[in-house]
């Protein structure tokens, strides 16, 4: 059935479809998971033991320096007495001596220098194993390195645009002419280029294709079609074998690739084309990049 659609297949964007909707298929039936939802990690989530007894130090000295700071502005409730009387367990410091608003001031200073350096401790071991764990996973899973990178998509809540000044910024963006100011680094770069000679068409053969398509990771994260180079190998190798009349699907499929890599403007309908570069203070000075 595949080589019957792969035969009447006249564009690349057709042909991505079929490959797609059978790599569907295959899944289903073995009922294999599609969903593009990252996977578990296999590794305990649980905090260390260090963590927590150095998160529980950081609480409790918080509470020492606001029961410190309620002494120091004249709260003399028996139990705030009792917490600065054992805060200052140990010392020849006495809550009836004259300095003691400096002591308590020195003693706050001194928790809020250790609440920071248990932080950075902290922070130390987050950033330390952020990194060992996105490197180790670069190099086993990439797909869900890039997919534990993006940002959560957030919807809003509020009300939505006007269209008509939607319409209107987006049209003052692309339909006014705007003269850009080219410098004259332009020319000089035009006139050093003027006298390069053209490179020598490009002729792609299936071999190329093969050779290209053998060395690809078959689970690598795919493209934007989303289909992994596992079904472009294994339904292709199917082709191969079952098809016997093949070359003209093959000579088209070249011809495409060529006119992609030569022109540039072959392309799927489904892909995005262009960007547009939106500066925040004055978006009326951006310039559109089509790619």
């Amino acid at each position: 059935m595949l080589v019957t659609y792969l035969e009447a297949s006249r564009d690349l964007c057709e042909t991505d479809s079929i490959l797609f909707g059978a790599a569907l298929a295959v899944c289903r039936i073995i009922g294999a998971k599609v969903s593009t939802a990252g996977r578990a990690t296999g590794h305990s989530s649980a905090i260390p033991a260090w963590r927590r007894r150095i998160e529980e130090r950081i609480a409790k000295a918080r509470a020492l320096i606001g029961r410190l700071i309620c002494f120091r502005s004249g709260n003399n409730r028996p139990r705030i007495v009792r917490t600065v009387r054992m805060a200052f367990a140990g010392t020849n410091v006495s809550l009836s001596q004259p300095d003691i608003t400096q002591k308590l001031t020195e003693r706050i200073d001194d928790l809020k220098q250790r609440i920071a350096a248990w932080g950075k401790r902290i922070r130390r071991y987050t950033d330390r194993s952020t990194r060992f764990n996105q490197n180790r996973l670069f190099q086993s899973d990439q797909k869900r390195l890039y997919e534990s990178l993006e940002r959560p998509m957030v919807s809003g809540t509020g009300p939505a645009p006007n269209q008509a000044d939607t319409v209107a910024f987006w049209r003052g963006l692309w339909s006014e002419p705007v003269n850009h100011s080219e410098g004259p680094w332009t020319e000089v770069v035009a006139s050093q280029c003027a006298g390069i000679t053209p490179m020598d068409p490009v002729i792609i053969t299936p071999d190329d294709v093969a050779e290209a398509v053998r060395r690809a990771p078959n689970w690598k994260s795919p493209g934007l079609d989303g289909l992994h180079h596992y079904w472009l190998k294994g339904f292709m190798y199917d082709f191969k074998i079952e098809s016997s009349n093949r070359s003209q699907q093959n000579q088209l499929v070249l011809e495409l690739f060529t006119k992609i890599l030569l022109l540039g403007n072959v392309v799927y309908n489904h892909l995005p084309t262009a960007y547009c570069v939106k500066c925040r203070d004055e978006p009326y000075s951006s310039r559109n990049i089509t790619i």
